[in-house]
């Protein structure tokens, strides 16, 4: 029997509303066959769908689904090209997971984590060595910085004693390291670390503390300099591995750590600046431990609350307390640091997968280890600074009247205790970096061309004064009751050493054009109402407010001196006075009544009076958090007054300016045929390299940027990172220790450029590894090329200009090619 005809109808059903379209399509394999050639199943691998499709089931809906899929390259699509994942956490850890539809903000941040495409590449550690060939093997990479670490020690050590006279600021800081060893209160602009350490290396050397580092002059044969010299241009020496190591965390390929040692080595500013009795090898070499252990820190960023973690985050807080406490210029190094912490935290903030509790824990280490310990790192500099140099020295002034009554073999724990008529005294003004009132025979060349009144920082008898009645008072006479001195008595202050009497007139100051004029006028016989001045107690240390204050004290109470005429207060800011005046600080009385204002606090500091008993020592304690705080508001006054002096010129200064292109150098020692002679310049071609890469690498970024807008893709997503990370290193670290110097008002040297110069070369390096010796484009030959030339050019030119950081002898008109621009007073004019 023949079976029915069946009709198959391929096509739409009858009575459906949906066309084929809308039916399931299979695909097919990518590989298509020819139908010329017929497919052979047994030598071609069967067909597999190229994604498992999710299997639905009754409690499922679409999204569900949708959700339950693996979405291939999980991490979101970067910038310049895919994602790419850390090399130690394989894809397999990124599993899908219901995100509540916040999938979209996982994306954008996978790419901007920091430890994805920038720092160091991460490798897997190697197994322990089972004998000395392959743990030699394994630490092949530190034979590089070894041998430049030794090539450093010959450049900083040769020939180091070649000049015995005291070299440019060694008379400073070796004097400090003298004090130091005498255990001599001093004063000066810088924290104290860095002069602990030349005192140290004073000690090791065996050095007594009795030369006096007078410029120019010659060591005595009892003065271990050179030894002196070589400690401390070992920290000269070890910058040039921590540039080869702060290369590698940077992730710069292995030639252009080369570079950066290189240049680190042979600038001859850097070697000439490491070999002398200086501040400045301490300065550098904490910058570059600050930046290495940032470096580090930054590397460690997939491993939150590790022990290498807090390790390098706590070694970059130490680092930066270190480099504050050598000079303040460490602040700029650690404003890099605040900035790249500012936005790691952003970051940390916007990845909505990290609870609030790793939140508050990544707030506090930072805190605790960027802030809190240099801090306290600083203070212990500063306490140490107490402890050691307690006697009595040149810098006693500088500080309150109640530190100084601390110092071993000073008098004021035995001034009398209440002040009385006739007393002998000096007057020092309370204000941070106040001095004493003083007074000398030379007049004021405008106003009222009468006795100058300034404030001295130094002890003389021109500080002492004496208290009087008022002129219509009967005179002081000796043989009277003594009459104590007490709040809101009218008195003259006689200026012991010209008898002259303090005094005001409404006569403009010479400075503070606002205030009047203070001087000193008359004598024993002659005098005014101008002379009346009206003591007014502000408190005391030990009686407490004013009104429990029975007897003014000396060195405890604080004191106001109201002119009795014209209501004005005497006053010592920071105005400093003109040549005439011997840069002493303007006095002036203020007009405005300012009870706040702590500059016109006085307290009485020495005090002689024979008819007065002698205090006691625990009437005066100092606490060391308001000494402290006194010697570092000192230290910044005394430093903003160091301004160029318009009546001097300084063949020395220069501008920040002059600095990124070697404009100028620096002579820093006598210039005869006969002196061995040193001239501070950088090695030409890496300070120029460095201008020139700070400013390509911003018309790059600026290229790239634009670029990319464009759609265009230069380079994959970590090439990227790893590009903007070095860049930002190198350029904000540049910026925020130049442009500072830009606005300041105080005079500025070529050494200052030093800190500044190691962010050129990081960045000289890093445009030199992006374009060409990382390059995928060139061939290793043309790498080779470039590489060998950068090395010769700077080697060349190390040796060209060695002379000016080992010392040239004899005539400098003799030594022909070291001026390359006219602008280098190296030769004789």
């Amino acid at each position: 029997m023949k079976p029915a005809e069946i009709a198959l109808n391929f096509g739409t059903p009858e009575g459906s509303d949906r066309s084929s379209s809308e039916f399931e399509e299979i695909g097919y394999p990518s590989n298509q066959h020819s139908h010329s050639q017929p497919y052979n199943w047994t030598t071609q691998p069967p067909f597999r769908p190229q994604e498992e499709l999710p299997l639905y089931n009754s409690s499922m809906n679409e999204e569900t689904a949708r959700r339950r899929v693996r979405i291939p390259g999980a991490g979101g699509q970067g910038q310049f090209g895919a994602a790419f994942l850390p090399q130690d956490q394989p894809s397999e850890k990124y599993q899908p997971y219901d995100d509540e539809g916040k999938e979209v903000y996982a994306k954008m941040k996978a790419a901007k984590s920091p430890f994805i495409g920038s720092g160091r590449t991460r490798r897997p550690p190697p197994p322990p060595p089972s004998n000395i060939t392959e743990f030699i093997q394994q630490n092949l990479e530190h034979i590089p910085p070894i041998i430049y670490t030794l090539l450093s020690c010959w450049t900083r050590f040769h020939a180091i004693g070649k000049s015995n006279v005291v070299v440019w600021d060694e008379a400073h800081f070796g004097k400090f390291g003298s004090h130091y060893l005498k255990r001599e209160f001093y004063f000066d602009v810088h924290p104290p670390l860095g002069k602990m350490l030349v005192g140290f290396a004073g000690l090791l050397s065996g050095y007594d503390g009795s030369f006096d580092f007078k410029s120019g002059v010659e060591y005595p044969a009892n003065v271990p300099y050179v030894a002196m010299r070589v400690m401390l241009a070992m920290f000269g020496v070890l910058m040039v591995p921590l540039g080869w190591y702060t290369a590698v965390e940077l992730g710069m390929s292995w030639r252009a750590c080369h570079l950066v040692a290189l240049m680190v080595l042979f600038d001859v500013a850097w070697l000439c600046i490491s070999r002398f009795i200086l501040l400045d090898s301490m300065l550098l070499f904490f910058t570059f431990t600050t930046v290495f252990c940032l470096s580090k820190f930054h590397n460690q960023q997939d491993r939150s609350f590790s022990f290498d973690w807090w390790l390098w985050l706590s070694m970059t807080g130490l680092s930066i307390g270190c480099v504050t406490s050598v000079k303040w210029v460490g602040l700029f190094v650690t404003a890099l640091v605040g900035l790249y912490t500012i936005e790691d935290l952003w970051d940390k903030f916007g990845d909505l997968k990290m609870p609030v509790k790793d939140q508050v824990r990544h707030w506090g280490a930072r805190i605790g280890c960027l802030i809190i310990l240099p801090i306290l790192v600083y203070m212990t500099c500063f306490k140490i600074h107490f402890l050691v140099l307690n006697h009595s020295g040149p810098g006693d002034a500088q500080m309150s009247s109640l530190f100084q009554a601390n110092l071993v073999g000073n008098d004021f724990a035995k001034n009398p205790l209440d002040v009385a008529y006739g007393s002998k005294l000096t007057l020092k003004n309370m204000g941070w970096g106040g001095g004493l009132l003083h007074s000398h025979v030379q007049t004021y060349p405008v106003g009222s061309n009468q006795q100058q009144i300034t404030c001295y920082h130094y002890k003389d008898e021109n500080n002492d004064w004496v208290i009087l009645p008022r002129w219509d008072e009967p005179a002081f006479d000796l043989n009277q009751p003594l009459r104590y001195l007490q709040d809101g008595d009218v008195i003259r202050l006689q200026h012991a050493a010209t008898t002259r009497n303090l005094h005001s007139h409404p006569i403009p100051a010479p400075v503070t054009k606002l205030n009047n004029e203070v001087s000193c006028y008359g004598n024993t016989t002659i005098g005014d109402q101008h002379d009346y001045w009206v003591v007014e107690v502000v408190d005391d240390l030990h009686q407490g407010k004013k009104s429990n204050v029975k007897r003014i004290h000396s060195l405890t109470t604080r004191l106001r001196f109201k002119h009795k005429l014209l209501g004005c207060y005497l006053r010592a800011a920071n105005a400093i006075l003109p040549q005439w005046g011997f840069k002493q600080v303007e006095v002036s009385c203020d007009k405005e009544n300012n009870p706040n204002d702590v500059h016109t606090y006085w307290n009485v500091e020495s005090h002689w009076n024979d008819r007065l008993p002698a205090g006691e020592a625990r009437y005066y304690r100092s606490p060391f958090l308001r000494d402290f705080w006194h010697l570092n508001v000192a230290m910044m006054t005394s430093n903003n007054a160091l301004i160029p002096d318009p009546d001097k010129e300084d063949i020395l200064a220069s501008k920040p300016t002059d600095w990124p292109f070697l404009r100028l150098g620096l002579r820093m020692c006598g210039w005869g045929d006969q002196q061995t002679k040193y001239y501070l310049l950088g090695t030409p071609i890496i300070w120029w390299g460095g201008a020139l890469s700070l400013i390509l690498s911003l018309a790059v970024l600026f290229v790239y940027l634009i670029r990319s807008q464009r759609k265009y893709v230069d380079m994959d997503q970590r090439e990227w990172d790893h590009f903007l990370y070095v860049g930002k290193v190198a350029f904000f670290g540049w910026f925020l220790h130049y442009f500072p110097f830009m606005i300041m008002g105080r005079v500025t040297y070529v050494h200052h450029y030093l800190p500044t110069l190691y962010f050129a070369v990081l960045m000289l390096a890093h445009m030199i590894d992006h374009f060409v010796l990382s390059s995928k484009r060139l061939s290793e030959r043309t790498k080779w090329i470039v590489f060998y030339s950068c090395v010769g050019s700077i080697l060349l030119c190390f040796w060209w200009f060695k002379g000016v950081a080992w010392g040239i002898d004899g005539p400098i008109n003799e030594h022909w090619g070291l001026q390359w621009r006219k602008s280098w007073n190296i030769y004789n004019e």
